[in-house]
Formats: C-alpha cells, sequence, structure tokens
C-alpha cells in the first residue's frame, strides 16, 4: 500500500562511481522489469524499489494455478541481476520531483498475507493500512532519472466482501493459494459426512470476470478436472461445476464477434456456464449474491475483473492526470506536469501512464513495448545521442486459452498483412504456447533460487 507515514525517514546513499547518473526503477512488472533486463548497468548506476522482489510473467499464472505449470516458470528473481544493481523491497510512498527524493517503507510488516500479493491484494484500499505505516522503517532515495512502473491493482468496483472472501489471480502467490484451495475444495468434498447438497457448494467454482484471465482460469479448472481430478476424486468428480461470470452482454470484450462465438461454444460444451449479463452485488463468505440469481454459493472464487488505480497515482499532486488514473506522457514517455510542461527526467510507462493521443489497452503488451521503447532512449542518453522517433505501439494480437488444447488468436487487419489474423482451434494453442514460451525470461529447472513468494 503505498501511504504517508509519520515515522522518521532515514536516506540512503551509495558509493556511485564518478559520471554515472543514478537511475531508479518503481516497480519489477512488464514494464520496470524491462528496463531493468535491457539497460546498460555499466553506464547507470540502476537501483529498483518494487513489493515484490521477482517479475510474474502474468500469461501462465493460469496454469499455475491448477498445476499445468510449475509455480517457478512464472517468475524471475529481480536480484538476478545483482551486483551490477541495487534493489529494495519496499513501497515508494512519495515522490519530491523538486528535489529529485523518493520516499519508501518497508512492507514487511504491514503486508498481511491472505492469497493476494502485495501488488494485487485487499491492502490496496484497506483503511487501516496507514496503521501500520506508523511502525515501519522508511527511507529515502536521490534519482537522476526515474521510471515509474508501478503498476495497477485488481478492480473490485466496491462490491462489498469481494477482497475478504475472494481470490485474484494477478501474481504467484495467487495461484498457489488458488491450487491450495481448489485441492482442499475436493479433499473436503471427499468427506463421507458431507451431503450431495454440501458437496455441490463446496465445488461450485465462480470466476468472476469474463477478460482473458477468466477465461484462461476456467478452461485451465476445467482441463484439471477432467484429466487429473476425474482420476484422483471418482467419487466427487460429478459435483463439480464452473461457472463464468460477467456484467458485459458477452465475454472476450475486445476480441473479434466470430471467435467470441466460438469460444462461448467452446466452453460451453466442456461445461462451463457462461452468465453474460449478469450483476453481482456483494459477496459473503462461501455465498455470493447475483442480482438475476440471488444466492450463489461457492468453493472458490476467483476475481479477475479488470484494474484500479494504483494507490501512489491517485495520492500523487503536480502531475497531470487522466480520468484520476493514471499519468498524462508525452509521446516520449516523459510525465507531463499539471501546467502542461513534460518533466524531462521522469518518465512513466505501463499501467501507470498514458499518451493522451494514444489511448491503448492497460495491457502488458504495452507495457512491454513502452519499457523498451523508453530503455532504447535511456541508453541514447547516458551515450550523449540522439533520442528516438516518438513511441509508436505495434498490435500484435490478443491470444486465449479455452481449453483442451485450443486457443483463440485475433490481431487487427493491416493492409500489409500477409498472414491471417484470425486463429482458433489447435493451431491457435501452438501458437499461444510457443509465443509465451518463447517470451518466458529463462528456463529454471534445476538449480537453487532466492524468490521469496
Amino acid at each position: 500500500m503505498f501511504h504517508g507515514l509519520n515515522a522518521e525517514s532515514r536516506r540512503w546513499t551509495s558509493t556511485t562511481a564518478r559520471g554515472k547518473e543514478r537511475l531508479v526503477i518503481l516497480g519489477s512488472g512488464w514494464g520496470g522489469y524491462e528496463v531493468l533486463r535491457r539497460i546498460d548497468k555499466k553506464r547507470w548506476d540502476v537501483t529498483v524499489i518494487s513489493p515484490n522482489g521477482y517479475f510474474n510473467f502474468t500469461p501462465l499464472l493460469a496454469g499455475c494455478a491448477v498445476g499445468t505449470l510449475e509455480l517457478r516458470c512464472a517468475v524471475e528473481p529481480v536480484r538476478k541481476y545483482a551486483p551490477q544493481i541495487r534493489t529494495y523491497q519496499a513501497w515508494c510512498d512519495d515522490i519530491d520531483f523538486k528535489k529529485k527524493t523518493i520516499k519508501c517503507v518497508s512492507p514487511e510488516r504491514s503486508i498481511p498475507y491472505s492469497g493476494s500479493p502485495p501488488i494485487s491484494s485487499s491492502i490496496a484500499s484497506s483503511s487501516s493500512s496507514k496503521d501500520h505505516s506508523t511502525s515501519n522503517p522508511s527511507f529515502n532515495l536521490d534519482y537522476d532519472k526515474l521510471v515509474i512502473a508501478v503498476g495497477a491493482y485488481s478492480q473490485t468496483f466496491n462490491v462489498p466482501g469481494v477482497k475478504e472472501h475472494g481470490m485474484f489471480l494477478r501474481d504467484v502467490r495467487d495461484a498457489r493459494a488458488i491450487r491450495s484451495r481448489i485441492i482442499e475444495c475436493f479433499e473436503q468434498a471427499s468427506q463421507p459426512h458431507l451431503s450431495d447438497v454440501e458437496k455441490r457448494k463446496l465445488l461450485n467454482f465462480c470466476i468472476v470476470g469474463g477478460g482473458p484471465t477468466g477465461v484462461e482460469f476456467s478452461a485451465e479448472l476445467y482441463d484439471l478436472i477432467h484429466s487429473d481430478i476425474e482420476t484422483h476424486y471418482p467419487d466427487v468428480v460429478k459435483h463439480a461445476r464452473i461457472n463464468l461470470y460477467d456484467v458485459s452482454p458477452k465475454i472476450l470484450g475486445t476480441f473479434d464477434k466470430n471467435l467470441v462465438a466460438y469460444t462461448e461454444k467452446t466452453l460451453t460444451r466442456e461445461g462451463v456456464r457462461i452468465r453474460t449479463s449478469h450483476h453481482v452485488e456483494r459477496v459473503e463468505a462461501n455465498k455470493m449474491y447475483v442480482r438475476e440469481q440471488g444466492e450463489v454459493p461457492f468453493g472458490l472464487l476467483v476475481w479477475s475483473t479488470g484494474l484500479a488505480p494504483n494507490p501512489l497515482i491517485e495520492t500523487m499532486t503536480g502531475l497531470k492526470k487522466i480520468a484520476k488514473r493514471c499519468i498524462a506522457t508525452t509521446s516520449h514517455l516523459n510525465a507531463i506536469q499539471e501546467n502542461g510542461e513534460p518533466l524531462e527526467d521522469v518518465w512513466v510507462i505501463g499501467d501507470a501512464g498514458m499518451i493522451p493521443e494514444q489511448v491503448l489497452p492497460a495491457t502488458a503488451q504495452v507495457a512491454n513495448q513502452k519499457a523498451k521503447y523508453l530503455t532504447k532512449k535511456l541508453n541514447r542518453i547516458i551515450r550523449d545521442r540522439p533520442s528516438p522517433a516518438p513511441f509508436e505501439f505495434y498490435n500484435q494480437g490478443s491470444l486465449a486459452y479455452i481449453g483442451d488444447w485450443r486457443a483463440v488468436y485475433d490481431k487487427p487487419q493491416t493492409e500489409n498483412s500477409s498472414i491471417e489474423t484470425k486463429q482458433a482451434g489447435r493451431l491457435a494453442w501452438l501458437l499461444w504456447r510457443s509465443a509465451y514460451f518463447t517470451m518466458t525470461l529463462s528456463a529454471r529447472i534445476f538449480g537453487r533460487d532466492l524468490t521469496k513468494f
């Protein structure tokens, strides 16, 4: 949680080599981690501030949540680049752009882990977080150049009870908690004293959010139930149900309508009950209330309805905001001040920033491309070379796994396109798998790992 502090802050300094400028990167997500990977660490004095000590490869989290992939496949430790860089696991609490100072607070004693990681958990809007923060040590860091890539939080639309009784899927710790809960549900349902009604309630799995994350998790859960679960829990698997909810009239809202129809037909055939135009009004322990259905019991609720603004961005002053959700930037990704002037030494990428003239979706693809552009720019700056042309986004298309070795791929048609821009089925699945696995940062099967999650 990015929150105010009353505790006395300490200023930490480092022995910086003469001539090296101090580059501070806030965040280790798709934007921040890509900058860290590509930045010239011999020329920049690099410091990373992030509440997580690792990067989440989010497209693989749905598979990790059901055991298709091992959890370590979806994370990369930030400290793999030490001692070339310094990293502090901490929250950025405030930024003084005039003094070029960042106030940070250690998260270790203020993060109550309940199945969600710091960057996506319910503490994002907890009213009691400031009370916790007063006992935490804080420190200040100076910077010469600053990259803000703090990402966003899970959106709950202020539905009561979601944070207390639901689970998110934005971090490897979420995936671990979901995997544990799935097995727990089937183990409990196997107890001989439970009635069939109680078993059906316990094995009713609800996913709220019909975007790629919700669809992929529904598909992965179906694969798990109809492969391993059928074999190991044959007496209770017949009671399992998967329900996919969305307030919109269709799932995968940004995809081509034919691909949406194919996805809905495939998921329905596999037994996933798609409930579009449904509104969750509140959530309680083991049940939620849906306007169109009434009370709906569940054993597991996964909430994936989009992104909410990062509290740091919300509370930040002096910068121009877009719909109070993100910071306005120039086409060179510099933060824009309220007076319209750019901050020459501050850049904002990922979900935290937006170019007013380019309204782009809050996706990993956008964050990754902005990070690559910015790193090229920073590496030119440190060599006194001309800045690259303004940032332009290249849409590489959208992918979603829909179960049983099938996927959908949607890419906007271009005049010079020589390949099929719409794919569905096994060919799309091969594209989905190859695309994500070629993007994975390393293949760590053996050896020690310092990642904490």
